[in-house]
């Protein structure tokens, strides 16, 4: 029986430890938005060159990659954001604002720059937080 409620005690203490450590994790004002379709050869192009490396970028940290499907409805916390015609269009968005966005895929280099131009217009508060200029 004490061995059992060990378990259960050492169980119970990992959630709460889990739970504790996501509450803590501040949540991301700012998003990159990638208005995609299926079968759209320029985001399998953006999906093999850049989407591997992405979330371990600054900008992804900064601006996580959120998927939607121009095909799909709209979520309703982006539904006055439109997605345009052409795929992908990457909209920066900051606490549901949209900050700017880069239509089509424009190759490797200059998506990292576009994005950099899009990222340098966020303001300086991430998450509630101030950023360290330093």
């Amino acid at each position: 029986m004490r061995d059992m409620e060990r378990r259960f005690r050492m169980l119970w203490m990992a959630a709460l430890a889990a739970a504790v450590t996501s509450i803590s994790q501040p949540a991301h004002a700012a998003e990159l938005i990638m208005f995609e379709q299926k079968g759209c050869e320029w985001c399998e192009v953006w999906d093999e060159k850049i989407a591997p490396v992405y979330p371990k970028t600054a900008e992804g940290e900064r601006a996580p990659l959120r998927r939607v499907d121009i095909h799909d409805p709209a979520p309703t916390d982006i539904a006055h954001i439109r997605s345009g015609a052409f795929t992908p269009t990457f909209v920066l968005v900051d606490d549901g604002r949209e900050i700017g966005r880069i239509r089509g895929y424009p190759g490797e280099d200059f998506f990292w720059g576009m994005l950099q131009e899009l990222i340098e217009k966020l303001p300086d508060e991430v998450a509630g937080r101030d950023v360290d200029p330093y």
